[in-house]
């Protein structure tokens, strides 16, 4: 009979397919995203066939030893960014010792926090690449320039880390309080974080439990590996438990957190306390010269409650204000004496220091980052600045009725005044005539002789115990912000001890300071903490509650669904392949007794199912036991050999093309021998198992398939040309390649 031929897809088809793919996707495809991701993490930037792993089998035992150090990398840089960003209160201070140290004022603390910024990003870069190609079952290969930079981070980050555990171990006391202002907001937003999680952890496990299943339906169909294949149902199960318990149980605590949890802003608004008052640190430095009368006088026109300042005494017993150990930084020495520039203050003369000028350095260089620029006004007073004597101040208090609290420096060892120094100041401050009752006494010697020649004083102590603190009649305090750490200092609140806190920059730590009941803070950034008009952060208990709960309920309600669609997806295609393997089975059995005869060309070995993601597919590869008179013909998709049940080799073949309609029951499984069934029934890989699926919803949905049908002139004679027999008739499906179809 005439062959008739019927192609699948025309090749002009094809090509106005290819014109009518946007470009975007010839640019970027899934090729082009793992080449991406292959070359930043292994630095080979080739596109070529990735060599995919094994079940439990993600790289080599080199990069499995070395993947926990960049692990240990990640959460060291991450914990160094946390800790330097929550010390933001402390930027100045610390761009002040790096000036003490090098004489050179720049915003150093800026600088180390971008140097930590790129090694955490550096590091957490590599982490998700390595996520992402395990995600696509490719095998890990960090290269070696990578390695060497973890090591060098992981080197960095201890010396930082033993910086901190040496000499700045109260950053830890930090944050410890900025995790007591921020712990609803990080709990609330660790439960959302579990639920991105759970995606491609209930896909994993998901996955892990269809693999058991199929695993487990395999050892039924073959005994002689069942204590094998039991060993490895195991070790799934165990994966499982590893992966899924910590989460868990990490979601579990989560979930329960707000039972132990204590945060101070969360309370209720009628037992919020008053809000803090200011002491005006040096004046108000973000908008003047630090201690020089516009700074002070700033800081009383933004509500100052008090004013805090440094004082010296000169070389001729007039005190003044000056808060470094030379003039450097705040006068331009330099310029009128360089070689005196690390000279002690105290060792100048009062008309020598009145000389300088304590204003200009603030137009040129910014002490504070981020602060607002100054008007042109405020530019041509602020370089006009003097130093002050302390006279000035106190002068200034009185006329606005402020606190005046400051530091007395000792003067040099060969000053005049080394041993008198606290007497004079004392007489300093009688004479200018100043209400006593205005004056915070802070220093701590000679503190009899200061009661008794100033009884109005008010005595402010520092942190010492409550016992010695009443028995010397003590009733405030000058303490770092960081012992708020401890319990809120509620022992020193309960002995109706005041307590002034320094020094409080930031709106969370002042939020933090007004819900725990603090008098007053020392501020630099008056402007901003002033316009405060309730604490960051702060909630009501019930409204915690409230989000509390309907967090832990969408949440749950989200993971649930989430975990049952990768099982719902998971068991469909382990429906479809059961089913599959079933109609095999049956039809491999019902052929078992005709295999045993001679049936030539109807026992057509296979290979195992993880060749079909070959390509291109052959006639050759998958069917090797047709005659080459059938396989010449590449353009056909369906290829039905009719089997005699007594072979004659002298016989001819006659070869018929039909094309079958839409419908008609013509799409059939692939029937292999005995032999062929037992190696498919090996365990089935996931990229195999989704070409199959993918190949087969193809084909029915398409219907579109020529098929050819080889009979034999024996069986013609016997029965009609349109009796089909599973018995009889087994059908080849071959996918054609784009080259093959034209």
């Amino acid at each position: 009979m005439p062959m008739k031929a019927n192609k699948i897809e025309p090749q002009s088809q094809t090509r106005k397919q290819k014109k009518d793919t946007p470009w975007i996707l010839h640019i970027f495809n899934h090729k082009c995203f793992v080449t991406t991701i292959i070359g930043c993490y292994s630095c080979h930037w080739k596109i070529r066939q990735e060599k995919k792993f094994k079940h439990g089998q993600c790289c080599s035992l080199r990069e499995r030893l070395f993947y926990p150090y960049l692990v240990i990398s990640f959460c060291m840089s991450v914990l160094l960014v946390f800790v330097w960003v929550e010390s933001s209160n402390e930027y100045n201070g610390f761009d002040w010792v790096i000036f003490i140290g090098t004489g050179l004022w720049f915003f150093w603390s800026i600088v180390l926090l971008s140097f930590l910024g790129i090694l955490a990003a550096y590091t957490s870069l590599l982490l998700v690449l390595g996520i992402l190609l395990l995600w696509e079952g490719i095998e890990l290969y960090l290269h070696w320039c990578h390695k060497t930079l973890i090591l060098l981070v992981i080197v960095i980050c201890s010396f930082f880390f033993w910086i901190l555990f040496t000499y700045w171990k109260d950053r830890w006391l930090t944050v410890g309080l900025s995790l007591q202002v921020f712990a609803p907001y990080i709990h609330l937003s660790s439960i959302a974080m579990m639920v991105i999680l759970s995606w491609p952890l209930a896909f994993y496990l998901i996955h892990l439990e269809g693999e058991a299943r199929i695993r487990r339906y395999q050892m039924t169909c073959n005994e002689r590996k069942r204590n094998k294949r039991c060993n490895v149902l195991t070790k799934l199960r165990a994966l499982q438990v590893a992966i899924g318990l910590p989460f868990f149980l990490i979601l579990l605590c989560l979930y329960l957190l707000p039972l132990g949890n204590f945060s101070p802003c969360v309370q209720e608004k009628n037992k919020l306390a008053p809000k803090p008052d200011f002491f005006g640190h040096r004046g108000a430095p973000m908008l003047g010269p630090e201690n020089t009368i516009m700074s002070f006088e700033k800081a009383v026109e933004h509500g100052a409650y008090g004013l805090e300042s440094d004082v010296h005494i000169s070389y001729d017993h007039v005190p003044f204000l000056m808060h470094d150990s030379d003039l450097r930084r705040t006068t331009n020495i330099k310029e009128v004496l360089p070689d005196a520039s690390l000279t002690h203050p105290s060792l100048f003369d009062w008309d020598f220091l009145s000389s300088l000028n304590a204003g200009k350095w603030f137009s040129h260089i910014k002490p504070f980052f981020g602060m607002k620029p100054l008007s042109k006004a405020d530019r041509e007073r602020a370089g006009n600045q003097k130093i002050p004597k302390l006279t000035e101040l106190l002068e200034l208090a009185q006329k606005e009725k402020k606190f005046v609290i400051f530091d007395l420096n000792g003067p040099a060892p060969n000053h005049s005044l080394r041993a008198l120094y606290v007497r004079h100041v004392v007489s300093i401050i009688l004479d200018s005539q100043i209400e006593q009752h205005l004056i915070f006494w802070l220093p701590n010697f000679e503190r009899e002789y200061v009661k008794k020649k100033a009884p109005g004083f008010q005595q402010v102590g520092r942190l010492l115990p409550v016992e010695r603190l009443t028995k010397e009649n003590i009733t405030r305090i000058n303490a770092d912000y960081k012992n708020l750490f401890y319990n809120g200092m509620r022992e020193y609140r309960a002995a109706n001890i005041s307590i002034n806190l320094y020094l409080v920059n930031e709106p969370w730590l002042f939020s933090l300071a007004w819900c725990s009941r603090i008098p007053s803070v020392t501020t630099d950034n008056i402007q901003v903490l002033n316009e405060m008009t309730q604490p960051s952060y702060f909630m009501t208990p019930k409204y915690y509650l409230l989000v509390w709960i309907l967090m832990d309920i969408l949440s749950a309600v989200f993971i649930v669904a989430i975990f049952y669609f990768h099982w719902w997806k998971e068991s469909k295609q382990e429906k479809f392949l059961k089913s599959t393997s079933i109609h095999t089975e049956s039809l491999s059995t019902s052929l078992g007794t005709g295999n045993s005869k001679n049936q030539g060309p109807s026992c057509i070995p296979i290979d195992p199912v993880s060749r079909v993601t070959e390509i291109p597919w052959t006639h050759a590869a998958l069917s090797p036991a047709l005659t080459k008179n059938v396989r010449k013909y590449p353009d056909s998709s369906c290829v039905s050999v009719v089997p005699m049940k007594k072979a004659s080799k002298s016989e001819p073949v006659s070869k018929t093309i039909k094309t079958p309609a839409p419908g008609e029951g013509n799409i059939r499984q692939l029937v292999p021998t005995l032999k062929a069934s037992e190696s498919i029934q090996a365990p089935v890989q996931e990229s195999a198992r989704e070409a199959i699926f993918q190949s087969l919803s193809a084909v029915k949905a398409n219907g579109t398939f020529s098929s050819i049908d080889v009979s034999h002139p024996q069986k013609q004679t016997e029965r009609p040309s349109n009796t089909k027999s599973s018995e009889e008739s087994l059908s080849v499906f071959i996918t054609s390649s784009p080259s093959s179809s034209s």
